[in-house]
């Protein structure tokens, strides 16, 4: 028997802070990418990425506790997807904008030990 867990929706900062975590990792940027273009099973994204499944399932767990992917029981296995569709947008808005990066020096050598 399955059932369909109760979502709440968070607070504007709290949705901006999720995204920030879920974007710190590559792997992580392509998970949401594959899944930007359709949903998938996790074997199939392993093999896609070329990651182990360990891997990736490690991934997907901090995926869905950022609220960002969602599982959708289907027969005996379970599919993996964007759990709004306007995730793809703001993807694509993300990779569309362009971000002003220092190229003489690296965050670490200008003392921010937290950002890049």
């Amino acid at each position: 028997m399955y059932y369909r867990a109760v979502l709440t929706v968070a607070p504007d900062i709290e949705v901006l802070a999720r995204f920030g975590r879920a974007l710190a990792d590559p792997i992580r940027c392509r998970i949401l990418l594959a899944l930007r273009e359709a949903p998938a099973y996790p074997a199939d994204l392993a093999d896609a990425l070329g990651i182990s499944r360990t891997r990736l399932s490690n991934h997907l767990a901090c995926l869905r506790d950022c609220g960002l992917v969602v599982t959708v029981p289907d027969g005996r296995r379970t599919r993996y997807e964007l759990a709004d569709e306007r995730l793809g947008h703001a993807l694509d808005d993300l990779r569309a904008a362009v971000v002003a990066v220092e190229t003489d020096r690296t965050c670490a050598e200008a003392g921010d030990k937290g950002c890049c």
